[in-house]
């Protein structure tokens, strides 16, 4: 019995040391196995590398970065790829993929199981590089089609005022920047960049809220707030943006003024509309007649280096309002019919003056006028002004020395006064036999209500 028991045990135990061989001759060979596989739960760069040898995932690799694409995001959101085809890119052999393996503990295959290994390479890849240029030439973002220059905020003119105009962004790329961010996303295995995020856009250099276009837009729209209306009566020129829109220069030191020689020629414009001193002037008669007269030295005459320097000074200000150009001699009336309704009316075929004071006749008087065959004729077709008025006066000339008690000249030594004290009749042929100096001899009576109705630079038509 116990020689059986004793050979039972020796069975058993040759069991055991069976079992134990072939698990370890299992454990060798499988180990073994792992010495040239890579260990499961193994991956490399995302690939599952479990059980391949290194020949293996070096094909695995080579067939990720065969479906390798960059993506270009572009400024308006659109994308562009470049792929591994169009460049030629492939695995260069660097044996990090071998070193792993040899760095592998093949002898640790059964905690494999329940381990992962994962690794990330920096594969070595090569490509054409005198390639890229001819593939950046073909993107969409590069055809001449699709591009918008960037430029820059500037100041407008829009008839009213001035305006900023804004930037415009552009899409315009610097094609050096674009090709060293792709190369750099190439020698680097990335998958994405984003060109404006990476400064590849050519940019304004001007923006709308730029504090010099600011304050340029400040300083020009205080001269279109200029608003002004020259008053000549019956008719009017207003000076507005519209106007002087033109006339804003911009000077050496960056700041704005009024260009004085446009402003100049728009006040010559005015004297050559509006001055009428010493010109044409249709005028109609007591008798209803029209008559043109001319010479004299009645009307209005703009001084117009000092209306220019007060219009420049007005828009520089951003004045507005009505205002009036600065006179060197001016009218009774700034109508068209600048004589007004206030004139003193002589004609020398009739002998007859008449007054009006606002369009009422106030004096219908004969007179005598000058003795045109002596050569003292009253000058006559033409338009002058009262230059004085004198009570008790002394006229004296080339052999006369005449006491009057109204005396209103307009001609130099030529007016109208009083006669009384020397003439008994007036009008008629008188003037040619006995006519006056010159002068407009009237009725003591008629000539003081003349004397009362006018003032200095009141009309008198003869004609």
């Amino acid at each position: 019995m116990a020689k059986k028991n004793g050979k039972a045990k020796k069975i058993a135990l040759g069991v055991l040391i069976g079992y134990v061989l072939i698990m370890a001759i299992g454990y060798l060979g499988v180990s073994y196995y792992f010495s040239s596989h890579f260990l499961k739960g193994t991956t490399i760069n995302g690939i599952d590398c479990s059980n391949k040898t290194v020949a293996e995932v070096k094909e695995n690799i080579q067939e990720e970065i065969g479906t390798y694409k960059l993506r270009i995001t572009e400024i308006d959101g659109k994308t562009e790829t470049i792929a591994a085809g169009q460049l030629n890119l492939t695995y260069v052999d660097d044996s990090k993929v071998d070193d792993l393996m040899k760095e592998q503990n093949q002898w640790k295959w059964i905690t494999a199981f329940s381990n992962k290994n994962t690794y990330e390479l920096s594969c070595n890849t090569s490509y054409d590089a005198d390639l890229v240029d001819g593939i950046l030439n073909d993107m969409s973002c590069f055809q001449e089609e699709n591009i918008t220059a960037p430029a820059d905020a500037y100041v407008q003119e829009n008839g009213s005022q001035y305006e900023i105009v804004p930037e415009v962004e552009g899409n315009t790329l610097d094609r050096e920047k674009v090709k060293a961010a792709v190369v750099d996303a190439l020698d680097n295995g990335k998958t994405d960049i984003n060109l404006e995020e990476l400064g590849c856009y050519l940019k304004p250099s001007v923006y709308k809220d730029n504090e010099a276009l600011v304050a340029e837009i400040t300083a020009l729209n205080k001269f279109m707030q200029t608003n002004l209306t020259y008053d000549f009566g019956d008719r009017t020129e207003v000076v507005n943006a519209a106007v002087i829109k033109d006339w804003i220069v911009k000077g050496e030191d960056g700041q704005y003024s009024v260009d004085q020689t446009k402003a100049a020629a728009y006040v010559q414009q005015l004297a050559y509309t509006y001055d009428t001193f010493g010109l044409t002037h249709e005028f109609t008669t007591s008798a209803g007649n029209k008559i043109s007269l001319k010479g004299g030295d009645y009307g209005w005459v703009i001084k117009k280096q000092e209306t220019t320097a007060a219009l420049v000074q007005a828009i520089t200000e951003g004045q507005t309002g009505t205002i009036k150009p600065v006179y060197l001699y001016e009218g009774k009336s700034r109508d068209t019919n600048d004589i007004g309704g206030t004139y003193v009316e002589i004609s020398i075929q009739e002998q007859r003056m008449w007054c009006y004071k606002d369009g009422v006749l106030v004096v219908d008087t004969p007179v005598v006028t000058g003795n045109p065959n002596k050569g003292n004729g009253t000058p006559s077709g033409s338009v002058w002004a009262i230059d004085a008025m004198k009570q008790d006066a002394i006229l004296k000339g080339e052999g006369y020395t005449q006491p009057v008690t109204y005396w209103m000249p307009f001609n130099g030594n030529v007016g109208i006064h009083d006669a009384d004290t020397w003439r008994s009749e007036y009008g008629g042929e008188i003037y040619m036999a006995s006519g006056s100096h010159g002068c407009v001899n009237t009725p003591t009576a008629n000539a003081q209500k003349i004397f009362n109705t006018v003032e200095i630079g009141t009309p008198v038509i003869v004609y």
